[in-house]
């Protein structure tokens, strides 16, 4: 997923008019004190951030320094004389920004990377004051003026398509974001929109704390069974990095417990690590965030009462391509009875196995899981592993992307890195252009926030020139021990393969305007290019070449293959459960009106009432759902679904690859890059659909897919 952390300090902006880029020239204001980060980007590549003119703790120096630069621009394009036009205001607001761009992007590195030292309480600090200022924008009464004149005018005026839309969607967030309000309202909407700002803020940082601080502490050599020396040694390492040495630790994280409750067979040790993680934000105390979640759902209600919205899910959903809060649900609903159906089934073979001393518990889902898929298609996953070197699938994703696209990945180390663990990678055409560059930071430390997500660092556009995007991709892997590889699971090697495609989505955007182009699309439409890049790391050409044995170098045997092949859609039930369960509770959470919601009650008592199988939590519980409550104004709250509707987009697209001549197709990659990568939001997401497939989505695909019958 793209990166919630840029979001929650920009989105706000994003919304009413979209942060122009950092380019070199940009004009920056000269008081006596300006911190050297704001300069604009210079050096190779049409400028660079430089990562050694951050000094954290001139942050909000910083930015007040770029807000005020922004405010002076607004300023003359409200003070311009002149009748408002595509090209003094529309355009004007649009390149408005660069200063705070680019020091927004900067910090919100540091916030989700490096959020060590000053960092946290510069993030409190600044989330009200920047949700302040973009309040001040979007409630600029002249400036929404000029903005409603150019688009009353706009058909009749001589703008192309891209300028058409460009000035709906800027004119469209003007209002939604409160610009036709009255004066009181406008000042009730700067107090929750400050005050949600707070909340999203202090929420993030207690899932962050939960994730830090709690693990699970090893003593005896026994009760690692069942787990493979180079999860061990991670375990070792882990404990040697708290002053443990000779212990082992179990970390608070996705990339840390997911394995352990995978393998270990000591199951009261799982119960153990299972109730750590899943209870993040949940554990009473500072760090609690049950109270804050409801006090967010409270204000965002009152805040889309204020706009004329029935709730906040109809505000949210809006322009997502789902349009409605009950399309979501429809979606939703058509696979939960199906998902149900398969979980219990799973669930019941995995009861035999483990036969009557005991019911299954959630803890034990994962464990016997594998054995179940070992005793049906005789596929043990730990086997795959060994084959699973993180610098060969990085080679794979390139090798893919040229196969594809034609691009071509060049490692350089001209320009600066914000940690050692950072690389950097210029990206050229198939004839040897500059496409952009890449930034891949993929191991875990502290002050990093878990899971993995994509960041744009500088979007692609051409309103003064050529300016080519810098994107990134961030992961929580474990460090192998010194001179060894990396190896990772066949999960998190699909998930790597899904963040990259939020890269190349940023990375072959064809837009003119920046707010139109790379990753700036609705969520149900953004994931569509991530997930269907997933399809490619499990064909044969990709894991011949690359999956191969650290030790010996073979590749992976194809009996093996062949197994992992047949086994596709064993346990589909259990992730879609998982994934499904979050994204309904989120809808619905956003759909309940303005009563007051204890999260707890409500999360269970919904979740009993829908039949949720005892044996699954859901993938993000309330209390750590930073998807939803780690932002101020706007992520994936109430679009959680976003996922699932993309997956029907996905499925549906990737039979098109195969109605072909298979994953690399050279005609179908080139239509999909014409009409979905290059995009962006120029056009409505479902007429890029329609434009690439012939049609609109079938949804039958994804049934296939899940391996549900419909």
């Amino acid at each position: 997923m793209s990166s919630p952390l840029i979001s929650r300090l920009t989105l706000l902006a994003g919304l009413v008019l979209g942060l122009a880029p950092a380019q070199a020239g940009s004009p920056v204001p000269q008081p006596a004190q300006i911190p050297a980060m704001l300069g604009p980007w210079v050096g190779p590549y049409g400028g660079v951030p430089a990562w050694s003119q951050v000094r954290p703790d001139q942050f909000p120096a910083a930015f007040a320094v770029a807000m005020q630069a922004q405010r002076e621009a607004i300023q003359r394009i409200t003070g311009n004389p002149e009748a408002p036009s595509f090209a003094n205001t529309i355009l004007a607001l649009e390149q408005s920004g660069a200063a705070l761009d680019r020091v927004s992007t900067l910090f919100s590195v540091h916030a989700g990377t490096l959020n060590l030292g000053v960092i946290p309480k510069v993030e409190q600090e600044m989330a009200p004051k920047l949700a302040a200022f973009y309040d001040e924008i979007s409630q600029n009464g002249p400036l929404f003026k000029r903005v409603e004149a150019v688009h009353q005018q706009a058909e009749k005026a001589s703008l192309t398509p891209e300028q058409r839309r460009l000035t709906w969607l800027i004119y469209t967030n003007f209002v939604r974001a409160g610009a036709k309000l009255d004066a009181t309202q406008k000042a009730a909407m700067g107090r929750l929109n400050q005050r949600l700002a707070v909340l999203a803020t202090q929420f993030a940082q207690n899932v962050l704390a939960d994730e830090s601080g709690p693990h699970t502490v090893i003593e005896k050599a026994a009760d690692l069974a069942g787990l493979s020396e180079d999860l061990k040694g991670s375990a070792a390492r882990a404990a040697e990095k708290r002053g443990l040495k000779g212990k082992w630790v179990i970390n608070n994280t996705r990339s840390a417990s997911d394995p352990f409750l995978t393998y270990a067979e000591n199951r009261q040790l799982r119960e153990k690590v299972w109730r750590t993680f899943v209870s993040r934000g949940d554990n009473g105390g500072a760090t609690d965030n049950k109270v804050i979640a409801a006090e967010m759902l409270k204000l965002r209600f009152e805040r889309a009462q204020l706009l004329g919205y029935a709730t906040h899910a109809h505000w949210a959903v809006e322009q997502a391509m789902a349009g409605t809060p009950d399309r979501a649900v429809a979606l939703m609903e058509a696979l939960w009875k199906p998902c149900v159906a398969q979980v219990q089934a799973d669930v019941a073979a995995m009861q035999q196995l483990a036969g009557t001393g005991f019911k299954l518990a959630p803890w034990d889902y994962r464990f016997y899981a594998e054995k179940v898929r070992k005793a049906k298609y005789d596929l043990n996953l730990e086997e795959v592993t060994p084959y699973l070197q993180l610098d060969k699938l990085r080679e794979a994703m390139f090798w893919a992307a040229g196969q594809l696209y034609g691009l071509h990945f060049t490692q350089i180390k001209t320009v600066e890195v914000q940690h050692p663990d950072v690389t950097v990678y210029e990206v050229t055409d198939a004839k040897g252009a500059h496409v952009g560059l890449w930034y891949f930071d993929p191991f875990a430390r502290e002050g990093k926030r878990s899971g993995a997500w994509m960041s744009e660092y500088r979007t692609q556009n051409r309103m003064a020139g050529e300016v080519t995007p810098i994107v990134s991709n961030n992961c929580n892997f474990v460090k192998g021990a010194a001179g060894q590889p990396v190896l990772i699971s066949w999960d998190d090697a699909r998930t790597l393969f899904h963040e990259f495609g939020h890269a190349l989505h940023g990375l072959q955007s064809n837009a003119t305007y920046r707010s139109l182009a790379g990753t700036s699309t609705s969520a149900d439409f953004g994931e569509f290019p991530s997930q269907i890049n997933e399809h490619w790391f499990a064909t044969p050409e990709i894991l011949n070449r690359f999956a191969l044995h650290y030790q010996t170098g073979q590749s992976l045997p194809k009996a093996l293959l062949d197994k992992i092949q047949k086994a596709e859609t064993f346990n589909l039930g259990f992730g879609t459960m998982e994934y499904l369960a979050s994204a309904v509770i989120d809808m619905k959470l956003h759909m309940a009106g303005g009563k007051p919601i204890d999260v707890a009650a409500f999360e269970k008592q919904e979740l009993d009432r829908l039949g949720m199988p005892a044996e699954i939590v859901m993938r993000h519980r309330i209390p750590q759902f930073n998807h939803v409550f780690g932002n101020a104004y706007g992520g994936y709250d109430a679009g959680y679904y976003a996922y699932l509707w993309s997956d029907a987009l996905t499925a549906d697209a990737w039979e098109a690859f195969l109605e072909g001549k298979g994953p690399w197709d050279a005609t179908i990659a080139a239509r999909f890059k014409k009409e979905v990568l290059a995009v962006g939001n120029t056009k409505d997401p479902a007429e890029a659909f329609r434009a690439f497939r012939g049609r609109d989505v079938n949804t039958d695909a994804l049934m296939r897919k899940r391996g549900f019958q419909k």
